[in-house]
C-alpha cells in the first residue's frame, strides 16, 4: 500500500513541479530581460513597448537599472566623440582644395530621448557629418588659394567652427570644437603662391633699403644745412674789428710766455706782428 501511495503523491506533485519549475524559469529570464547595465560614459533611453514608445521625459545614467522585460533600452555614448573627414573642395578660383577637418561632439544629455526620436541611432551619418562637410565646403568656397595657403587658416577654422554650430542647433547635439588638420593645394598653385610670396618679400626688402637711403641723405642734407648756416652766421659776425681785437687779445697772451719773443707793433693789417722766438 504503501508504495503504490508513494507513486500516486509523486504523480500528484508532477505537475505542481513543472509549473513550480517553468515559474521559476520564467521569473529568471524576466529578471535577466528587465535589468540593465548601462556602461561608464554612456546613457539609456527606454522605450515602452505598450504605453507610449520612447520616453523622451527621462534618460537613465550610467549604472544598473530594472525595466520591464517588454521594454527596451537604447544606450548612447555621451561622452565627447571625433569625427575626421577628407574632402576635396573648391575655392573661389575654383580649383580643388584638399583639406582634412575634424570636430568633437557629443549628444545633448538631456535630450538624448529627442535625439533617439527624431534622429535614431545613426544620428552621426545623419547629422554631424553632412553638417562638417556643409559647412566646410561653404566657408572654404568664399577663399583664394593664397590666403587659404598663408596665415588664414585659423581664422577658416573659427568660421567652420561657427557654421557647423549653427548648423547642428535644434537636432540634439552639442559641438565642442573643429579643427583643420591639412590643407592641400595643387603642387603648381602652391609653387606659384610660393614665388609671389618671394618676390614681395624681395620689394618689401628693397622699399626698406630704399627707406633708408632716402631717410640717410635727408640727415646728411640738414647736416650741411645747418653747417652753412652755422659759417655764415660767423662769417657775418666776424668784422675787422672784431679781429683786430681777437689779434691784440692773443698777442697779449703771447707777451706774457716765457718763451723770448720781439713784438713789432703795426704790421700792414693792423695787427701786431711777433718776431723771433725760442
Amino acid at each position: 500500500m504503501s508504495q503504490q501511495q508513494n507513486k500516486l503523491d509523486f504523480e500528484n506533485m508532477g505537475p505542481r513541479v513543472l509549473i513550480i519549475i517553468g515559474l521559476a524559469i520564467t521569473l529568471i529570464v524576466g529578471i535577466w530581460k528587465s535589468s540593465i547595465t548601462i556602461p561608464a560614459g554612456h546613457a539609456g533611453v527606454l522605450f515602452k513597448t505598450f504605453s507610449g514608445g520612447i520616453d523622451t521625459e527621462n534618460v537613465y545614467p550610467e549604472g544598473f537599472a530594472i525595466i520591464a522585460p517588454w521594454n527596451k533600452m537604447v544606450i548612447y555614448e555621451v561622452r565627447q566623440q571625433e569625427i575626421t573627414e577628407d574632402l576635396d573642395v573648391l575655392c573661389s578660383a575654383g580649383l580643388d582644395i584638399h583639406i582634412e577637418v575634424s570636430c568633437w561632439y557629443k549628444p545633448t544629455f538631456s535630450q538624448l530621448g529627442m535625439l533617439h526620436k527624431e534622429k535614431g541611432e545613426r544620428y552621426l551619418d545623419r547629422v554631424v557629418r553632412p553638417t562638417l562637410l556643409s559647412a566646410t565646403r561653404s566657408v572654404i568656397g568664399k577663399y583664394a588659394p593664397e590666403e587659404i595657403y598663408s596665415s588664414q587658416k585659423d581664422v577658416i577654422q573659427e568660421q567652420i567652427e561657427k557654421q557647423c554650430a549653427l548648423g547642428l542647433e535644434g537636432h540634439f547635439v552639442d559641438l565642442e570644437r573643429v579643427v583643420i588638420r591639412d590643407i592641400t593645394l595643387p603642387v603648381k598653385i602652391q609653387q606659384a603662391i610660393e614665388r609671389k610670396q618671394e618676390e614681395e618679400q624681395l620689394a618689401e626688402q628693397y622699399d626698406y633699403k630704399l627707406e633708408r637711403a632716402k631717410k640717410e641723405a635727408e640727415r646728411i642734407n640738414i647736416e650741411a644745412t645747418g653747417k652753412a648756416e652755422a659759417n655764415r652766421i660767423l662769417n657775418a659776425s666776424l668784422t675787422p674789428n672784431i679781429l683786430k681785437e681777437k689779434g691784440i687779445e692773443a698777442t697779449l697772451k703771447l707777451s706774457e710766455s716765457s718763451n723770448a719773443k720781439v713784438v713789432v707793433v703795426g704790421n700792414s693789417d693792423g695787427l701786431p706782428l711777433i718776431l723771433g722766438n725760442n
